[in-house]
This record gives structure tokens, C-alpha cells and sequence, in this order.
């Protein structure tokens, strides 16, 4: 039977006598209170199980590792992190059996920062508690530790210069909020969620920088911790990894940061393993066969270095992220070419209009959907977006000039077409774009968010952005111009608010999307926003309006539809005006009417609407 000795805590004496000697029994030598005495108690090839404290097993380690002891471990009500860092089940009973069964003791991997052992996580930056493991013992307080760190996160927004060399690699020098390094997939939360093949024997650490460029990617790093599934196994695109057997960490200033939840500061942190440093019997849980392979890893093109770190250094993390310079560079240089205006642009908004107006006329979707394409109302628009959000006059001036060329050629070429087609019946296609309201709004809201963002994406079409513009600006300008032509106000004066509607919401849209994007300072946009925001807040009005018309018209149809009265069927109810209103409705009847049935179902229709009706009746009759 193999020799053991206890080591204990003084401060757990009732629960050393109560639970633990018990169920030892004559299966322990000897125990001891944790002091310098119990040393030289310990025999040769003697087994030390420890019921110790985080604190007290680190200097217990210290020693152990210097003295090649066999030791075991119970789980201690203040041993958090050696739980999890080692893989101890939290039941006394269970543990105390496993030791008495087992007999097999393994060589074990030890992380160790400037010497000192570290069971769980180190954390360079408070901010990064949140993806610490919480030393709440239990779900509901691990949520709510980790909802507090959550806003914590935003408490330290500006990034530290580091210096950090990996074995066998370069040293590089970046900025980042923090780092976060743990020694094996079981030892804390960050390294359950993100790696899957990592053990405790592979002899590496595994070292996770972040280094987000603005608040707002910071916000969603954070809540993506909070609420992390087992199958979300992705860093967030501004972290690095890094996986080997030592790294070392200098910092322009002293680096403070947590072991296993102990505030300390150093100039420069030494973190390495030490391989098979402890011979000990491992926890139940803990996995020490390495079937993951033990490569290091070196991912970290997502840090800033040079001009980009320095200027990250320079001020707090701004709210959005800013664009980098080579984006700044081909963008803008696309936007001023795309804001001229060239004979290439004329041609396409005039055959665009062209073939709008005519498929207008012929009531034809395919016809208006082939104008949208062709339309070149994408670049000019887009253009002056960042125009307005840069407060770039030379940019707004000359977009504006573009579109208001096309506009220009776009109404004299509808209105040529009008006078030159005998037909002067407005179809369903024109009146689709006379009475405009706020889904219109929402539309030219989304063509503008997808102009901005194919735009500065270089790997999205274009021609797939251009086609979401055209189809909120082209058939509404035809349309208009088909009014002028006609010179039916009605038509022009709605047709014209959807196209103001839609660029309107377009530039808006486009400009908050950029802003988004990085491509400009808040200080800088917020005059352009304001701006574009006070002009889509003017022209939603009338839309409003308009919706609600829309909502009426819904309720009445919903209503009268179907509706039967004295043995007449309502069918086909179409509202032909709000204001006055103005209904057409085929009756289906049984039998002729008279004028007194006709005036009782207006009456009747009149209560239902509440409100007075012109009616356009079609009879139908029923024959059996």
C-alpha cells in the first residue's frame, strides 16, 4: 500500500477532521498543517495529497517541483483556479476514492510566469476580465460576474504598446488592449470556446492579443463573449494567437496584470512551460494525451505595427473603426473620378430613361427592371454621400453636378417620349410611383446602405449596388416626367417627391455607411449628417401621410371585400382616391337593382368606411 501524508490548511481543521481523515483512514502516514516543518516529514517515494488554497499551492508547487514529490490534490474551497487548471473534481468524496484507487502517476506540464506557477489564465489589461473563467462556483453567478464584466470592458478604451517575442520568432511590436494566455483548452473560458485540440502535456501556451481599432468593435467582441456557444470557435478578426513553449512581454510602461485573479506588475513577463515539472496524479477531468498535435502557431497579421500602431497609441480607441489609408486611397480616388461628369454617364442616363418611359408606357416590369441596370445614377450618388459626410465642397459640388445633369436629360427625354406616344391613360406602373410613403423611404435607405458598402468593398460588384440605386431613382424620374409631358400636376408632384424621397434617403443612408465604415471622424460627419437628416426628416412628412392613406386603404378593402349585404356580394373593391373618396366595387347580385338598392349599399358602405363615398359600380349577375 503506498505511504501518504496530508498537507492541509490550518484554517480548515474542522473540515480536515470531519471529512477528510475519515474517509482516508489508515490509508494516511501522517498530516500536517501548511507550514515549513512538514518537509522534512516527507519520506522517500511518499505521496503528499494537499487540501490547500490557490495561494498555498503555488508555494507548495515551488517546492514539490524542486523535490520531484508525488502529490495529489483535493479540492480546497479557495482552490478556483487550481480546480480548473488541473482538472480537480469539487467532490471531496470523489476525489479521496480516486486517489485510493488509483495508482498511476503522470509527468505534468507547468505553466510559469516569471517562475511562479500558473494554474488558470493570465490577463495582461483589466478590460479583459470578461473572457477570464469566473470564479463564481455556480451558473447563475458565473452570468451575472460576467454581465459585470461586461461593461467593465469599456472602462480601459485605449490600446498599450507591447513588445512581444515568441520563441524562435521575431519580436513585434504592436498595440492592443491586452492579452490573454492560458496553458490548455481546460483551463479556462476563453480557451474552451476557442480551442478544440489542446492539452496540458503539449508542452506549448497558447497567447491571444487583441488589439481592436475601435469601441465598437470592443462592444461586439464583448457581447459575442458574453453570449459565446461551443460551436463558436472564432477569434474576432482584430486578435492574434500565438502557440509555443515560451514567450516573453516588455511594454512601454510597467505591466500590470492578473495571475489566477492576483493583481501584480512587472517590467517584463517571462511565460514559459515547464515540461513535465510535476509529478503528480492528475485530476479527473484533466485530458493529458496530446492528440492535437504540437505545432506551434503564429497568427498575427490582424496586429497594428508601425505608422498604424503609432497612431493607435496617439489617442483614445475611437467609436468606429477608421478605414486604413490604402482603403482612403483607391476610394476616394474611384469617388472623384465617378463625380465628373463624362460623356459615358450622359449617354447611359439617356438610353436608362429612354427605355424606362417606354416600358412605362407599355406597362411592362421586365422593360423598367432593363432600365434599372443600365442606369448610371449609382457612382454620382455615392459620391456625394462622402461628399456630405466629409464636408469635401469640391466633392459635393461636382457630384451635384452630375446627378444634375442626368436628371436634366433624364425629364427631357421622358417628356420627348410623352409628346411623341399618343397615350395619355396612366397604367398601373405609373401609378405605382404617384402616391410615395415610408416604405419607399425604406427602400432608398437600403439601396443607399448597399451603394456605400459595395463601394468600399472591393471584392462586391458593383453592378450589384447599381442596380439596388436604379430601382428607387429611374422609373420615378420617367414617371415625372411623363406628368410634365402631360401636364398632369398630380402625377409630376408625386412621382418628383419619390424621386426626392429616394435620393434623400440614398445619400443619407450612403453616408452613415461610410461613417460606419471608418471613413470619417464623428467630428467631422456630424454636420453633413445633421444635414442629410433634417432633409429626409422634411420630405418623410408627406410620406407619412401617405402611408397612413395606405394604412386606410388596406382597413377598407379588408372590410368591403367580400362583404355581403341583403343578398349582395361586394367583389373587386379598388379605393381610385382617398381624398375625396373615391371606391370601384362590383356588386354580384341575385337580380337587377333599382336606384333605392344602389343608394342602401352606398349608405351601408358609407357607415362601414366612415366617411362620405363616390362610388363606380360594376353589376354582375348570378344565374343558377
Amino acid at each position: 500500500m503506498k505511504s501518504r501524508i496530508l498537507i492541509y490548511d490550518s484554517n480548515e481543521e474542522d473540515s480536515v477532521q470531519n471529512d477528510i481523515l475519515p474517509e482516508f483512514g489508515s490509508n494516511l502516514r501522517a498530516s500536517y498543517p501548511y507550514t515549513e516543518a512538514f518537509i522534512e516529514e516527507i519520506e522517500e517515494d511518499e505521496q503528499v495529497v494537499t487540501f490547500l488554497s490557490d495561494e498555498q499551492l503555488k508555494s507548495f508547487l515551488l517546492i514539490a517541483i524542486k523535490r520531484n514529490l508525488e502529490i495529489a490534490l483535493l479540492p480546497h474551497p479557495k482552490m478556483i483556479h487550481g480546480i480548473k487548471g488541473f482538472g480537480v473534481k469539487s467532490s471531496l468524496e470523489d476525489n479521496i476514492a480516486y486517489i485510493l484507487l488509483e495508482e498511476k502517476v503522470s509527468k505534468v506540464d507547468v505553466l510559469e510566469a516569471n517562475g511562479v506557477p500558473v494554474f488558470n489564465t493570465i490577463l495582461i489589461g483589466e478590460s479583459l476580465s470578461l473572457m477570464s473563467s469566473s470564479v463564481a462556483r455556480f451558473g447563475f453567478q458565473r452570468f451575472w460576474q460576467r454581465l459585470s464584466y461586461f461593461f467593465k470592458l469599456f472602462w480601459s478604451t485605449k490600446l498599450v504598446g507591447f513588445n512581444i517575442k515568441a520563441e524562435n520568432q521575431d519580436e513585434i511590436n504592436t498595440a492592443a488592449i491586452g492579452l490573454i494566455i492560458v496553458h490548455h483548452a481546460q483551463s479556462s473560458l476563453i480557451s474552451k470556446k476557442i480551442l478544440e485540440h489542446s492539452v496540458i502535456n503539449d508542452g506549448k501556451l497558447h497567447a491571444f492579443i487583441l488589439a481592436p481599432k475601435s469601441i465598437s468593435g470592443l462592444f461586439w467582441f464583448g457581447l459575442n463573449s458574453l453570449f459565446r456557444t461551443n460551436s463558436n470557435r472564432k477569434l474576432p478578426p482584430f486578435a492574434a494567437h500565438i502557440k509555443t513553449s515560451s514567450i516573453t512581454i516588455t511594454g512601454d510602461q510597467p505591466i500590470n496584470y492578473s495571475q489566477d485573479g492576483v493583481l501584480l506588475s512587472t517590467e517584463k513577463l517571462q511565460i514559459e512551460i515547464g515540461k513535465g515539472a510535476l509529478n503528480m496524479l492528475p485530476g479527473q477531468k484533466l485530458n493529458i494525451e496530446n492528440k492535437g498535435g504540437s505545432d506551434d502557431v503564429y497568427k498575427v497579421e490582424a496586429l497594428p505595427r508601425g505608422d498604424a500602431r503609432k497612431e493607435l497609441l496617439k489617442r483614445k480607441l475611437p467609436l468606429i473603426n477608421h478605414a486604413t489609408t490604402e482603403e482612403f486611397k483607391d476610394l476616394f480616388s474611384s469617388l472623384r473620378s465617378s463625380s465628373i461628369t463624362s460623356s459615358v454617364y450622359l449617354v447611359l442616363m439617356l438610353l436608362a430613361t429612354l427605355i424606362a418611359t417606354l416600358g412605362l408606357f407599355g406597362n411592362s416590369a421586365p422593360v423598367i427592371i432593363g432600365a434599372m441596370i443600365l442606369a448610371p445614377l449609382m457612382a454620382p450618388i455615392i459620391s456625394l454621400s462622402m461628399g456630405v459626410l466629409r464636408q469635401d465642397r469640391t466633392l459635393i459640388v461636382n457630384s451635384s453636378k452630375t446627378i444634375g445633369w442626368g436628371v436634366l436629360l433624364g425629364y427631357l427625354c421622358a417628356i420627348f417620349i410623352t409628346w411623341l406616344t399618343p397615350l395619355n391613360i396612366a397604367n398601373d406602373e405609373i401609378m405605382a410611383r404617384v402616391r410615395p410613403n415610408l416604405l419607399d423611404l425604406g427602400i432608398a435607405v437600403g439601396s443607399g446602405i448597399a451603394g456605400a458598402y459595395a463601394s468600399a468593398k472591393s471584392e462586391i460588384s458593383k453592378t450589384l449596388a447599381g442596380v439596388a440605386i436604379a430601382v428607387a431613382l429611374v422609373p420615378p424620374l420617367a414617371v415625372s416626367g411623363i406628368g410634365l409631358g402631360w401636364m398632369e400636376w398630380d402625377i409630376f408632384r408625386g412621382a418628383f417627391l419619390l424621386f426626392l424621397t429616394n435620393l434623400a434617403g440614398m445619400v443619407m443612408a450612403a453616408a452613415m455607411t461610410f461613417l460606419l465604415l471608418g471613413f470619417s471622424p464623428f467630428r467631422l460627419a456630424r454636420r453633413g449628417i445633421l444635414y442629410s437628416l433634417v432633409v429626409v426628416g422634411l420630405v418623410s412628412l408627406p410620406l407619412f401621410f401617405g402611408f397612413m392613406d395606405m394604412v386606410r386603404e388596406n382597413n377598407i378593402l379588408s372590410k368591403l371585400n367580400g362583404y355581403t349585404t341583403n343578398g349582395v356580394v361586394l367583389r373587386d373593391v379598388s379605393v381610385r382616391n382617398i381624398k375625396p373618396m373615391r371606391l370601384t366595387v362590383k356588386i354580384v347580385a341575385d337580380k337587377p337593382l333599382d336606384k333605392t338598392e344602389l343608394e342602401n349599399i352606398k349608405n351601408e358602405i358609407e357607415n362601414i368606411v366612415g366617411d362620405k363615398v363616390v362610388l363606380e359600380i360594376t353589376v354582375a349577375m348570378k344565374v343558377e
